[in-house]
């Protein structure tokens, strides 16, 4: 969805978030071209900050899209809060219900309206002690196996100085400096038609995961490490699933 479709609750949510943003970040924003076309769209950031959402919305909207995140069918529930999600048209999450197909048949029909969907594929903050990439969770694999849609990696350096989630520590100065680098839609050609098997979708993450990584070494310079490994189990993202 484009931005000159939304509706009065998406632009309200804006007239909040933005003027914020632009006075709390001095931004560099690179890759944005790999967003502007119509279609649906699985966008993949890292995730280093609880302050993430707030910036690749920011990132995604000054490229001309409307961002549609992952959030907790539980928060979606929450009087107010819950409400304003539904009209800004973000997609609720059941995770071990009887209810969790409903998640992907609702991510497969934003795809299908020409949505921006936003996946945190690490499903929560990185562990890595120096904020590189883990391994991922395979939902976007999934999603991008069934419906076709191409699959941009956005890496993003700067967020973990408004909130840095080892240290906890929360800064309220304005202008502090971010990145975000849009690439290509990851290659996922060879795994065209292949049936959703673990190793297929396992493979594919991590065809994403090591793009992504190489992304955010070319913001921060020097040699990325290997993937670090996922924590076994672990709570799901705070602001976008994994799936």
């Amino acid at each position: 969805m484009g931005r000159r479709r939304l509706g009065f609750w998406q632009w309200f949510a804006v007239g909040l978030v933005k003027p914020v943003m632009t006075v709390w970040t001095r931004r560099t924003w690179r890759g944005m071209e790999h967003l502007r076309h119509d279609g649906g769209v699985i966008i993949v950031p890292n995730h280093i900050s609880h302050a993430d959402p707030l910036v690749s919305a920011h990132f995604i909207y000054d490229a001309g899209r409307w961002p549609r995140f992952l959030g907790k069918a539980s928060v979606f529930r929450v009087p107010v809060i819950g409400w304003l999600l539904h009209r800004c048209r973000q997609i609720p999450v059941e995770r071990g219900t009887a209810h969790a197909g409903r998640s992907l048949e609702a991510l497969v029909a934003a795809l299908d309206e020409g949505g921006a969907v936003v996946i945190y594929p690490e499903g929560t903050t990185t562990r890595h002690p120096d904020l590189w990439p883990m391994r991922g969770k395979t939902g976007a694999a999934r999603l991008a196996l069934a419906t076709g849609a191409p699959v941009v990696p956005m890496a993003m350096w700067g967020p973990q100085r408004l909130f840095d989630p080892r240290t906890k520590r929360f800064d309220p100065r304005p202008r502090i400096p971010v990145t975000v680098l849009a690439g290509p839609p990851v290659d996922l050609g060879r795994w065209q038609g292949a049936s959703p098997d673990h190793r297929t979708l396992e493979e594919m993450t991590d065809e994403i995961m090591l793009r992504l990584r190489d992304l955010l070494a070319e913001i921060r310079g020097g040699t990325a490490p290997p993937l670090f490994p996922r924590p076994a189990g672990g709570p799901a993202g705070e602001s976008g699933a994994a799936a």
